[in-house]
């Protein structure tokens, strides 16, 4: 079974930031991840990681790479938040698109995206780090985003060509967007780099909405997959966040 690691950002977010991360460690999980690390006090994020004895394995990148006109900010961008990710030992940065640009083709957009990954995926290469492309949901959380769809993900992947350039493969986004999880998982494994879980409706902890997570964890064990799986939901109302854990550390 794929390692769990804790979105701090979402599952603990009514605790001060860097006591977020031994809470994640003291209720079993094997890792710990978060979005920007721009505005983080890095040193301290570091020690509390270190003194809970959990790696951080997971950021987010920044920059737009839909614009062609921000394609070299978005290059050094990611290239910084790669140098990052290397000091921390992450190995995951999770890169987004964007918006979807209404003066544009999909196609230049498209091309702008792989463009900008295929030039920063040999820096990626020598850091250890894998750069995972996140397609999001548009209907309920990101109205306005470029890529929703696995689909599409998995063509720039192809396109970029590289061993550490993979697809973030977010269950509960994918299920709005697209549904049939389970036969595109493990389709198209060695082309994710990461896993993101919530459940639909509501981004609620495992076993609160339509998703059976006990086959989608089984499908994944099933594959060669050796990465995490991320939670990255919001505990339901009136639930713990370490109860809302308790179940997907049961499947561990």
């Amino acid at each position: 079974m794929p390692q769990i690691s804790v979105c701090v950002e979402m599952v603990y977010d009514d605790e001060p930031f860097h006591e977020r991360i031994p809470r994640a460690a003291a209720v079993g999980a094997d890792a710990v991840e978060f979005w920007g690390w721009r505005e983080k006090d890095l040193e301290a994020l570091e020690t509390a990681a270190d003194d809970a004895d959990v790696p951080l394995i997971g950021c987010t990148a920044g920059g737009t790479l839909t614009e062609p006109d921000e394609a070299d900010d978005a290059v050094e961008t990611i290239r910084e938040s790669i140098e990052t990710a290397a000091d921390l030992g992450i190995s995951a940065l999770i890169a987004t698109t964007g918006p979807d640009q209404d003066d544009l083709d999909r196609e230049t957009q498209h091309e702008t995206i792989v463009e900008v990954l295929s030039r920063v995926a040999a820096d990626a290469e020598d850091a250890g780090v894998t750069i995972v492309l996140e397609p999001l949901n548009t209907a309920v959380d990101h109205p306005g985003y470029y890529l929703t769809s696995s689909a599409e993900g998995f063509e720039i992947v192809d396109e970029v060509d590289s061993p550490n350039v993979k697809l973030l493969y977010d269950v509960y986004h994918q299920q709005i967007t697209e549904g049939n999880v389970i036969q595109t998982i493990t389709e198209n494994v060695d082309r994710i780099g990461h896993f993101h879980i919530a459940d639909v409706p509501g981004r609620h902890e495992p076993g609160t909405g339509e998703l059976d997570y006990e086959n989608i964890f089984a499908a994944i064990d099933d594959t060669d997959y050796d990465g995490y799986v991320g939670c990255e939901f919001s505990p339901s109302d009136g639930t713990d966040a370490d109860e809302a854990m308790a179940t997907v550390l049961e499947w561990r």
